[in-house]
């Protein structure tokens, strides 16, 4: 499967920094070699026995994607929580309350609350493995025949043992890594489709050795014995060495033609015999994939950065209390008699220093972890319950398999999507044809297939085109690899299996016209035309390549003359027309029409050959396919003398369905200044042609397509481009980039991959194409590494998970390729489209909702605690609690509980509908503008701000005025209590001023809160002595609500500190008005406000930016030449090339008048 990395790592790197971000990238990447068991040795090999017992006990074949097993949980779940420095903060505090007469706040106050978080995040991060392990157990029940006891019997993927003898039926997973035995097919051959390992849309072929091909039933399988020797497991995906040794024959070599993996489906195939060599985590897919990483949020990082520096903070407070502390007591010692300094030493200063570091410890929010975990479920609730995200057809709702990542969806820069399966759905369809010069398909009938009924009336009409569409049609009929198969329960109906999605698509077509392929011999084929048959007899079949760009078949007409039809790439067809054509031009426009509705296009054309001219030919190609040396070569050249003097007979036009909705999330995707990367294994011209398709690429683009052989040419086209690019180099231009698997290899190295980085932001959408999995997840670490944007990887094959585990967030399609990539990633949705509501919906709300969430939750802590210090100042740096301890305690608990979660939940800038309708709004949350730095620390300066009026103000008023009539005067506690009902009033209100949507629950949990402290603090007063507990609090309840100085301070108190922050939100809106309260605004007057956000986002392409176009469209004449042959005409043909069954060689085994073994 891996591209050995080849280049020079030549120099030292400029940047330490960039060095140790490339070494972190360069670590994903891995060597590749293909061995053998020529040099093996025992002890290096795996040895099966055929039908006997197995000496050694090999891996069980169940799967599991989860992160947790039952013995691993503990360890790891406690190695996450306590990544976070807030919670080995507070395990820290826990412990220190231990040491006798240190704790201000007695000896549980901390401990209690650390584990009751604990406990919640072990709940909830259960909850979710658990969902991970039924998704893994949905594939591990799955059931397969299995040969035990003499009998098939259906048993789990589970019970599946190195050895077994299985027999797959058509369309189902391979269970294990499989050696082929046999099959349904002429010769032991199969197709399978492998789209789920490598992104190719075309089958594959696999064959059987000749010696087991045979094998059909179950007891031909039974009599066999022998052993099977085998390379031992690796990652490998396309190399694979071993031998099988029946009994009393020699030994046969067994090679990756024979090996069916896990992943793959089989197709076109009834059955298959197979014997598993490889099983579960052993099986080559799974040790492609890692072990699902402990993903955090970067806004999880920045709260543990500021964490540390609170944490700062905190000492600095502590430790100038402390020095207070023993300044105020040799200063004070003998006038305090009262305190018994002369009895008791006071304390020392490290017991003062800790008794300050814990006094002071909320600071940071205990309270904030757990208020996170359940919020960040219940939004992960609210994605799994969301309607909009249900694919009714195949009844898959979207699925958070993971809370952790929520804000995470709201600030993705760049997103790295699979192909197949994830863009397309994988289906080909015949939908338009140009034919002598006429355009047919464009009517509305034709929508999802070709059903013009103008082609067929031209025809029996004798229409001029009539004998050039009489000609399109048989060619299509006959101009193929496809193979028929007549369904055994309905004989009517015929179905094609084909190694080319391209080809069935046209034979399909034919038949909806009236010409049906029904028959395929060795050397001949009938077609069904209008009921009547006619034979073709088939003399030669010259294949597709890469290099060839088109296939042509010679056949023998019914009439007895002989005939070239051909079908390829425009220019290659164009090239060998004969002199001028009548409709040449014509069909180019169509061709050119077809690839802007991002149709894949290919020409047909045919000319008759005289039988002397072909026995000639024939006499050469048989020597160029017999040649030892450069065979391939020869047999190239041997075409070319054949596929000449053609007569153009138009042209077909293809659409590789996109799934619903591709093109508008693009779109959307670009206007929110996401960019998308396509990552596929498949070939450069069908990725390109999706490109447009999905128009992530436009006609107008200038496309920079690379495919080089070394590095040094790779080196040298990089350094051009960005040359070119000038000051533009990494700003976004009307570039396209498209680079292939090999070139991008070169271009990975260390001395290019600043040049491909730079190059590759530059453009505007970006195709890699015939990649490998470890190079997807290669080119998410360098965006992650190297650029440090927050990217999102989304696939739906095996061949995705690397990528999808390597970003920060992995979204995996729940589609027709298995579940590989669901089970593997951090939320799961049916559909491409649904990445619209995922992200500028469930993203950005997430975010907005949790940073604030964050920001309030310190600010209210701060607002509290540093109160504390205030105190201390009156108090004489003493250590006493200005509050009772469980009221204290209760703080977060209970008081201020419900605001963060009406914030965490409810709270929301603009509608849904808004979200969706206007992508531009993604940008806020995606560039951090809700939440950095510099908001935190402002946030936290608001808060002492607020403590410092909470507290002074009360001190103030209670020393211009008697507290009571009698002339009392309160304590401590008096003091305390009316503070901490003002903080309580202070910091519930200011949720409410940071609330952009109100509701009934947000009014609950505001005034709620109040009215609850209120009707606590009178209960609380009243429990001893009837419960032993507060008894200091008894009558405070009577004290603080008879003092006329509180109610007026309840009003004026609250009022005073909060009039900044009423002003401050009063003059942004005013001045500083931004894009989201401008669209709020305009929903609550029910307003269109479409007109203010085109107007506020409008983009005018720059003179600069004209004159760079200009600067690419005359750039090489090379890239003139590939933008000519492939960005205009949309050709693109998928076949498998270089299979271990020629093309030519397969149709040849096929009889499809002869019944197919049952394999019983």
């Amino acid at each position: 499967m891996a591209t050995a990395r080849r280049g020079l790592g030549g120099g030292s790197p400029p940047d330490p920094e960039a060095a140790k971000d490339y070494q972190k990238m360069e670590g994903t990447r891995g060597q590749s070699s293909i061995g053998t068991l020529s040099n093996a040795l025992p002890s290096i090999q795996r040895n099966i026995f055929v039908n006997q017992t197995q000496p050694n006990k090999y891996c069980s074949n169940k799967i599991s994607t989860a992160k947790y097993s039952f013995i691993s949980f503990l360890p790891k779940f406690l190695f996450e929580q306590f990544r976070r420095y807030s919670n080995i903060f507070f395990l820290f505090i826990a412990l220190l309350q231990q040491i006798p007469n240190v704790s201000p706040t007695g000896h549980y106050t901390t401990g209690i609350p650390l584990l009751f978080i604990l406990c919640i995040s072990a709940v909830k991060e259960v909850v979710e493995d658990y969902k991970r392990h039924r998704a893994d157990d949905e594939v591990n029940n799955r059931r397969v025949l299995v040969l035990r006891d003499g009998n098939w019997r259906h048993l789990k993927w589970t019970e599946v043992l190195v050895s077994d003898l299985v027999k797959i039926m058509s369309n189902q997973f391979f269970p294990a890594d499989i050696v082929l035995l046999s099959s349904s097919e002429p010769q032991g051959m199969c197709y399978i489709e492998t789209s789920n390992l490598d992104g190719e849309t075309n089958l594959k072929v696999r064959q059987g050795l000749p010696e087991t091909a045979k094998l059909l039933t179950h007891q031909e399988l039974l009599e066999i014995s022998g052993m099977m020797e085998c390379e031992l497991p690796n990652r490998h995906l396309y190399s694979f060495a071993g031998n099988i040794k029946l009994s009393g024959r020699q030994a046969l070599p067994l090679g990756p033609d024979q090996l069916l993996l896990r992943g793959a489906v089989l197709k076109n195939t009834r059955w298959i015999f197979g014997i598993v060599v490889y099983t579960g985590h052993e099986t080559k897919l799974m040790l492609n994939s890692t072990s699902a990483p402990l993903k955090r949020s970067t806004v999880e990082k920045v709260v543990n950065s500021q964490t540390l520096m609170l944490f700062v903070v905190l000492m600095v407070l502590s430790l100038i209390s402390a020095i207070a502390n023993e300044l105020w007591t040799s200063l004070h010692m003998h006038e305090v008699w009262y305190l018994g300094f002369q009895e008791l030493e006071p304390s020392n200063f490290g017991y003062n220093f800790l008794t300050f570091f814990i006094l002071y410890n909320n600071l940071i929010p205990i309270s904030l972890q757990v208020t996170l975990e359940i919020v960040k479920f219940m939004q992960a609730i609210f994605i799994n319950w969301d309607q909009d995200m249900y694919h009714e057809d195949s009844d898959t709702p979207a699925f958070a398999r993971t809370s952790n990542l929520n804000e995470e969806l709201g600030q993705i820069k760049y997103i790295f999507t699979d192909k197949t399966g994830t863009l397309t759905r994988n289906v080909m369809e015949f939908r338009k044809c140009s034919v002598g010069g006429i355009a047919y398909g464009d009517n509305q009938d034709s929508t999802d297939q070709f059903a013009d009924p103008t082609l067929l009336e031209n025809l029996h009409l004798n229409h001029p085109t009539a004998p050039v569409i009489r000609e399109f049609l048989t060619l299509l009929a006959v101009c193929h690899t496809v193979v028929p198969e007549r369904d055994t329960e309905q004989p009517g109906i015929i179905h094609y299996q084909a190694s080319s999605p391209d080809e069935r698509a046209l034979v399909l077509g034919a038949r909806r016209l009236g010409f049906v392929f029904n028959k395929r011999l060795p050397h001949q084929i009938s077609v069904e035309v209008f009921g009547e048959e006619e034979v073709y007899e088939i003399l030669n079949v010259l294949e597709f390549t890469s290099t060839r760009k088109r296939m042509s078949v010679i056949v023998r007409m019914p009439d007895g003359t002989i005939k070239l039809m051909i079908k390829g790439a425009d220019t290659v067809i164009y090239d060998r027309l004969e002199g001028d054509q009548p409709f040449k031009d014509i069909t180019i426009q169509h061709l050119t029409d077809f690839a802007n509705l991002g149709l894949r296009t290919l020409c047909v054309a045919v000319t008759t050959i005289a039988p002397d001219f072909y026995d000639d030919w024939k006499e050469l190609y048989f020597r160029a396919s017999t040649s030892i040396q450069n065979r391939e070569k020869k047999l190239e050249e041997a075409a070319e003398l054949i596929e000449r003097n053609l007569q153009l007979l138009g042209a077909t036009a293809i659409e590789d369905r996109l799934q619903d909705g591709v093109i508008e999330t693009i779109s959307n995707l670009a206007k929110a200044e996401i960019k998308t990367w396509i990552l596929t294994g498949d070939k450069q011209e069908t990725a390109v042609n999706i490109g447009y398709s999905c128009k992530l690429f436009t006609q107008s683009m200038v496309l920079l397509i690379i495919n080089e052989t070394d590095i040094d040419s790779t080196r040298e086209c990089l350094t051009r481009h960005v040359n070119e690019f000038g000051e533009h180099l990494r700003k976004e231009n009307e570039v396209g980039l498209v680079i292939d698997g090999q070139t991008l290899n070169f271009a990975l190295s260390y001395d290019c991959c600043q040049d491909f980085l730079d190059v590759a932001m530059s453009c505007k959408g970006v195709i890699c194409c015939r990649v490998s999995p470890l190079q997807k997840t290669e080119i998410v670490n360098l965006i992650r590494y190297r650029v440090h944007a927050i990217s999102l990887a989304i696939g739906d094959g095996a061949n995705d998970v690397g990528m999808i585990q390597a970003a920060h967030v992995g979204v995996g399609i729940s589609g027709v390729e298995g579940l590989q990539a669901a089970c593997a990633s951090d939320y799961s949705i049916a559909q491409f489209q649904y990445l619209n509501k995922l992200l500028f919906v469930h993203g950005a709300w997430s975010y907005h909702r949790l940073t604030k969430l964050i920001l309030y939750s310190f600010y209210k802590n701060i607002c509290l605690h540093l109160i504390e210090f205030w105190f201390a100042i009156l108090s004489g740096f003493s250590g006493q609690v200005l509050f009772e301890r469980w009221t204290l305690g209760f703080y977060n608990v209970l008081f201020t509980a419900a605001p963060p979660f009406a914030l965490g939940l409810f709270d929301r800038w603009c509608s849904a509908e808004a979200m969706l309708r206007f992508p531009v709004l993604y940008k806020s949350s995606q560039n951090s503008e809700f939440f950095n730095i510099r908001i935190f620390w402002l946030w936290c300066l608001n808060s002492v701000f607020h403590s410092i009026l909470l507290f002074w103000l009360v001190v103030l008023a209670l020393e211009q005025d008697v507290a009571f009539e009698d002339g009392k005067i309160g304590d401590y506690l008096f003091l305390g209590n009316m503070v901490y009902t003002y903080v309580i009033v202070v910091v519930c209100i200011k949720a409410g001023f940071e609330m952009n949507a109100w509701t009934w629950v947000c009014h609950v949990a505001i005034w709620g809160s109040i009215v609850f402290w209120f009707v606590f603090f009178t209960v609380y007063c009243h429990l001893w002595p009837t419960i032993d507990q507060a008894p200091e609090m008894v009558g405070m309840d009577v004290n603080v609500f008879g003092c006329g100085i509180f109610w007026i301070g309840l009003f004026l108190i609250p009022l005073t500190t909060l009039l900044r922050d009423v002003m401050w939100k009063v003059l942004h809106r005013i001045m500083f008005k931004s894009i989201h309260e401008e669209v709020q605004e305009l929903e609550m007057k029910h307003e269109d406000p479409a007109k203010m956000v085109i107007k506020a986002t409008r983009k005018r392409l720059t003179e600069t930016a004209r004159l760079l176009k200009n600067v690419f469209t005359r750039s090489t004449n090379r890239m003139q030449e590939v933008q000519s042959e492939m960005q205009p005409r949309g050709y693109a043909f998928s076949q498998e090339e270089h299979g271990v069954v020629l093309q030519s060689e397969l149709i040849r085994a096929y009889d499809t008048t002869v019944e197919k073994p049952e394999g019983l």
